[in-house]
């Protein structure tokens, strides 16, 4: 039988990088760490880690280990959870991660909220681009994961976690204000001569954008390459290009020399889900609560931005 100890070496080096970065975590030298994998590549009978000078990476049967390897980490955090929680102690540390404008739409109030009905639990965040961040909540690293899907991004395998969605963000086209934009609507094929803003080629809301393009059978230019919508609204105001930006990042937004309006003949909208464990401690299911709340006001209007994926609220995905 492998080893739970020597499985969540597997797991540190994955989520580090690194031999020496996990020997760090684990308060191991890398000498002793690189020890305790040889012992559990001798236990599974076949190489899991390629050491190289610049990390470590995982083999095809170590990639098949580790989604085994966090799935038990993670029921032995939440059993030490269960059984603490019958002895009287309650959890008093919520771990969270999220990608940067969930940061600044729904966390604020989320943990403003969070912090003033649960004084007693110590919050952490921690900034988790999408896709990334399954792995650590299957693990227990994380209690909580704020992700997103974008038109033209499929999700990635929720490895029997529960995922949520908790807001369908619709992405409006902004433009200069004294657009044409501002008195009517525009479809792509108006704004096909447009510079555009938007992230590097695959990043999230590029392969929206190009998705929706070859949907209506246009070419777009990106002259301008920024994942960040506070930097394409600058240049917006500036009058440099036009961008899809999702509607809670405008309403937070500063208002400016800009003009948005959704575009004609699509629905484009980012989705952002809550993930965590099937068998929470009470705190995440607060926090998961209060966010609603939040997402519920972000939207700025009653309508289908929550509920569960298909299969609804509340079904598990395995």
């Amino acid at each position: 039988m492998l080893d739970a100890n020597r499985l969540r070496v597997l797991v540190e080096i994955a989520h580090a990088g690194s031999i020496a970065a996990a020997a760090e975590r684990l308060s191991f030298t890398p000498p002793a760490l690189s020890q305790q994998l040889t012992k559990l590549e001798r236990e599974a009978g076949c190489l899991l880690v390629e050491r190289n000078r610049t990390g470590a990476t995982l083999t095809e049967a170590g990639r098949v280990l580790l989604e085994h390897g966090e799935r038990v980490l993670g029921e032995l955090r939440d059993a030490e959870t269960a059984v603490r929680a019958f002895a009287g102690h309650e959890p008093d540390r919520l771990s969270l991660g999220a990608f940067a404008s969930a940061g600044k739409v729904l966390l604020p109030a989320t943990l403003a909220a969070f912090g003033h009905e649960h004084p007693q639990v110590r919050l952490s965040l921690s900034d988790i681009e999408p896709p990334g961040g399954y792995g650590l909540v299957a693990s227990g690293d994380l209690d909580l994961l704020l992700t997103h899907r974008y038109p033209g991004v499929p999700l990635p395998r929720a490895g029997g976690l529960h995922r949520e969605r908790v807001l369908v963000d619709p992405l409006l086209a902004v433009a200069p204000a004294g657009h044409p934009l501002a008195d009517r609507g525009l479809s792509l094929a108006d704004l096909a001569d447009e510079e555009w803003i938007c992230g590097a080629p695959g990043i999230h809301n590029r392969v929206s954008l190009e998705t929706a393009a070859t949907a209506a059978g246009v070419d777009l230019t990106v002259a301008y390459e920024t994942r960040d919508y506070e930097v394409a609204l600058a240049l917006i105001e500036a009058g440099v290009g036009v961008a899809l930006v999702p509607r809670s990042i405008l309403g937070s937004a500063r208002r400016g020399g800009w003009v948005s309006r959704p575009l004609r003949g699509t629905s484009l909208a980012r989705e952002i889900y809550a993930v965590h464990r099937r068998r929470p401690p009470e705190p995440v299911s607060a926090m998961v609560a209060i966010l609603r709340e939040v997402a519920d006001r972000a939207s700025g209007a009653d309508g289908p931005h929550s509920g569960g994926e298909p299969g609804g609220r509340g079904a598990f995905h395995r």
